[in-house]
């Protein structure tokens, strides 16, 4: 049997989705969204009615260590919810106007439907929509091919999700919980 690259593409992801990174975000609380282990941590906090995540733009050096809510919220707008508006007619998403998750609940059913479309999307492509190149939604990107943009996004959650899986160690084993 001869799986399409379209297959493997999103496979790679899902296996990793499936059996290491979605199980052990079960069970996140708002505790451990919101942990921050370092002093001057990044995160998201309330900016009037609404939550943003901290940012700068250079960054401060070192750059600052962010926090479980920090990091979903950009798995889920910047890698997964942006690129599923761009690429696959999601709705629109960006790191301004995005409605960020107040609690852990909320944040993975964010997560969930995220990966859930940008999942469908990448399954839906052809190898012909693989090889074509990703255009002006992704900068510098745009004269590579979509190709390269589903292994980026694999990566980034892969990388991402394993800095929170630490973080959630971190937590676990420091005693002043």
């Amino acid at each position: 049997m001869t799986l399409r690259l379209t297959d493997q593409l999103a496979d790679q992801l899902d296996v990793h989705w499936q059996h290491a990174l979605r199980p052990r975000l079960d069970g996140l609380t708002d505790d451990e969204y919101f942990y921050e282990p370092v002093p001057g941590c990044w995160t998201i906090r309330p900016a009037g009615a609404r939550m943003f995540p901290d940012f700068a733009d250079p960054p401060p050096q070192p750059e600052p260590f962010t926090t479980i809510a920090w990091r979903l919220a950009h798995v889920i707008v910047g890698v997964l919810a942006m690129r599923v508006h761009h690429h696959f007619g999601g709705p629109p998403a960006d790191y301004q106007s995005w409605t960020y998750a107040t609690d852990a609940d909320t944040a993975l059913r964010q997560l969930d439907g995220a990966y859930r479309a940008w999942t469908a999307g990448v399954r839906g492509l052809d190898e012909a929509a693989l090889s074509r190149p990703i255009g002006p939604a992704e900068g510098h990107w745009a004269q590579h091919p979509m190709s390269e943009l589903v292994l980026h996004i694999n990566r980034e959650v892969i990388h991402h999700g394993a800095e929170i899986a630490c973080i959630r160690d971190l937590y676990a084993h420091n005693k002043e919980n």
